[in-house]
């Protein structure tokens, strides 16, 4: 029998286990990972688009914009493909128990793969191709940026090849992705459909990061020694990525020590429900706060580029230094406002399916007695308790790449410190308004309960 044809069979069992809940509950799971992929997708291609002009020069001075251009680049490219990835997996856990379910059945492992990467690229798809319609829109107000004394202009627009490309990549990423979230729903289904998986975080995770952070701050230091610019440049943007990756990994695993710490001195019901919550799945309570860290990364260079300009417009040094400053100030300024526009999308989705995640646990909690009030004061403090900490890990690492290039003089200067100080409490912000969105949530959740406790 197919895979196809068993899918058609056990479709109607599933389909009576919850009515019109299940097709609510599919609803809901789809519209959030398509917001986030449009989301994806539209600042992937304005940075792309936005980035075109600096490889059209070829004079003196070019090198220097087509470098800084790769950090930004690297900057803003790297958390957002980690956030296509996450978007691939917001509603993994109740599509896990529908799958589970399959498989219990009799359903083959074929059979959930092709189901999931098949539903999954879909809803990419569906929100490329709508990010691909806002990029559109913003295509002619971002060609008004001038670079060098002059206006973007028709190199904000990408062309319709490199367009689809991004939304094949968009797409190629979800199917990616969702298929390597697959693997504990084929393994053992039963374990998924009784809450007794285990999300772990282990040590390892921090010892590659440390050590990625390290080899990436004595390759920057080693910069001068490489001769070729092009070498230069892939050394600079291949530290950077990397960086921001080793700390993507290494998110949940702080975030279970830290956990692990606010559950043994837990005093109140709050701030056991909150450590229990995040030690439950610290990778996505990671992405509900990865956001941050990846902004409080990118903010450290921002503040040493605003620094270096500000230290290049005391010198003399003619129209095209004053001109590279200006450039410089816009640079950092479009590379932090896309980052805030990272966050808030990271923040905001996240949030949302969070909440409608653990809805079926509130029903319970709600149920056994546990006042609003205080689940709204777990969620708040399950979020909010970390950002500090993994803030301050992500800017540190970045110090540590950025010092070879800057020096301790640049990188203290207090245009520095006060540019990640405001990165830091933007985000802040940013994520806790997130929160507070979500906890309001909670209340739709325990009002209709009978929408989530079907499955």
């Amino acid at each position: 029998m197919s895979s196809l044809s068993m899918a058609l069979r056990l479709t109607p069992y599933i389909s009576l286990s919850g009515g019109n809940s299940f097709r609510e509950n599919g609803l809901r799971d789809a519209g959030l990972p398509v917001l986030a992929f449009g989301t994806v997708t539209t600042l992937l291609l304005t940075v792309a688009g936005g980035s075109q002009v600096f490889w059209s020069w070829s004079d003196d001075i070019a090198g220097t914009y087509q470098a800084l251009a790769v950090v930004a680049l690297v900057l803003l490219v790297v958390p957002l493909l980690t956030l296509g990835a996450s978007a691939a997996r917001l509603a993994a856990r109740r599509r896990d128990d529908r799958l589970a379910s399959l498989r219990l059945l009799g359903a083959n492992s074929a059979t959930v793969v092709w189901m999931t990467v098949i539903e999954s690229t879909l809803l990419a798809a569906v929100g490329a191709v709508a990010g691909a319609g806002l990029y559109a829109c913003v295509a002619p107000f971002l060609g008004l940026i001038q670079f060098r004394g002059h206006a973007i202009g028709s190199y904000a627009w990408l062309s319709v090849p490199s367009i689809l490309g991004c939304i094949l990549a968009v797409c190629l990423l979800a199917a990616t992705s969702a298929a390597l979230g697959l693997r504990k729903v084929v393994v053992t289904p039963l374990g998924v459909r009784t809450r007794q998986t285990a999300d772990g975080a282990h040590w390892v995770r921090g010892l590659v990061a440390a050590f990625v952070v390290v080899i990436g701050a004595v390759a920057m230091g080693m910069l001068s020694s490489f001769g070729a610019f092009i070498v230069i440049v892939a050394v600079m943007g291949g530290c950077f990525g990397l960086a921001l990756l080793a700390l993507n990994l290494m998110g949940p695993w702080v975030l279970r020590l830290h956990a692990s710490a606010q559950l043994k001195r837990a005093r109140r019901p709050g701030q056991l429900l909150a450590a229990r919550t995040v030690l439950e799945s610290p990778k996505e309570s990671w992405r509900q706060v990865g956001g941050v860290a990846m902004t409080s990364f990118v903010g450290v260079f921002v503040g040493v580029g605003m620094a270096l300009a500000e230290s290049m417009g005391g010198s003399s040094g003619g129209d095209e230094t004053a001109l590279l400053v200006h450039d410089i100030n816009t640079g950092v300024m479009i590379t932090l406002l896309g980052s805030f526009l990272m966050v808030a999308c990271s923040a905001g989705v996240n949030q949302a399916a969070a909440v409608l995640d653990r809805a079926s646990t509130l029903v319970a909690l709600d149920r056994v007695g546990m006042p609003t009030k205080l689940m709204v004061a777990a969620r708040v403090r399950a979020v909010i308790s970390p950002l500090f900490l993994v803030a301050g890990i992500s800017a540190a690492a970045a110090a540590a790449l950025v010092l070879p290039l800057a020096g301790t003089i640049l990188l203290t200067q207090p245009v520095v410190l006060l540019t990640i100080a405001t990165v830091f409490g933007a985000g802040f912000l940013l994520v806790r308004l997130a929160v507070a969105a979500g906890t309001a949530q909670i209340g739709q959740v325990l009002s209709r309960p009978e929408r989530f406790t079907a499955l």
